[in-house]
């Protein structure tokens, strides 16, 4: 997989929100085998505490990829965006901009606006959107290479509520990676979004609330390999009635 200018070996992206303690999060990242992990600005505090956290992640050697959560509008996000480049020394931004607090759902014409301003400025973006199409394409129009469409709200584990949308945009944008983010809760969800064909899972909560969030990790991990290779193998299609595996012609006639 290739997000903007760099091969990725591993599909699940990891969220680092939520852990018990340091040593829980990172014995999952570990078991994850991501190489990818998200890291909310807001984890650093004026007061220089978040130091070991940062020093945490920086001896894991994973890829960060900040982004803007609880960002409700394009100066905040954008804001963010700036302070996360100088802090992390990437590129790289997670774009959110939230236009419903309760739901957590992407304020889309703020997204694209948002967007078009850090692409021009050399951010390589990652947007987190709806699964709509025409949002999609807008935001490509600004300058993103990678959507980010979710799964269901954040943090809430129904899975895949729209499978047929994202299926959808996995047709129309078939040259564009695709990785879902936001609504897992168990392994079969992200098996589930690898078989529709998206490139990637990013997923947070269902990891660091599960009782044994290093087992899920490692679980999770297993069902994006088995997704994306149930998908390559190209699956049979659903169909209305039986057909017998095993073929009638040559069996005993005993009547």
């Amino acid at each position: 997989m290739r997000l903007y200018d760099t091969d990725i070996r591993s599909r699940l992206l990891l969220g680092t929100a939520q852990y018990p303690s340091p040593a829980v999060l990172t014995d999952a990242i570990r078991q994850s085998g991501s190489q990818i992990i998200t890291v909310s600005l807001r984890r650093e505090t004026t007061d220089g505490s978040g130091a070991g956290f940062w020093s945490q992640l920086r001896d894991l050697d994973c890829l960060i990829l900040p982004n803007t959560a609880g960002c409700h509008t394009v100066k905040e996000a954008v804001t963010t965006a700036h302070m996360a480049r100088d802090l992390f020394d990437t590129r790289w931004i997670k774009l959110e901009v939230i236009g419903h607090s309760d739901l957590l759902q992407p304020d889309v014409f703020a997204l694209v606006e948002a967007a078009r301003i850090l692409t021009e400025d050399g951010f390589q973006v990652f947007p987190y959107t709806t699964d709509d199409i025409v949002v999609g394409e807008r935001l490509l129009q600004a300058g993103c290479e990678v959507l980010m469409p979710w799964g269901a709200p954040i943090g809430s584990g129904q899975g895949l509520r729209t499978p047929d949308a994202l299926r959808a945009m996995r047709a129309h944008f078939p040259d564009t990676p695709l990785i879902v983010d936001a609504g897992i809760g168990r392994p079969s969800d992200a098996t589930k979004a690898m078989e529709l064909g998206m490139d990637a899972v990013l997923l947070n909560t269902a990891v660091a609330k599960a009782g044994d969030p290093a087992k899920m990790a490692h679980a999770m991990a297993l069902a994006i390999v088995a997704g994306r290779q149930g998908y390559e193998a190209d699956p049979m299609d659903p169909r209305d009635l039986a057909v017998p595996s095993t073929p009638v012609l040559g069996l005993a006639d005993l009547n």
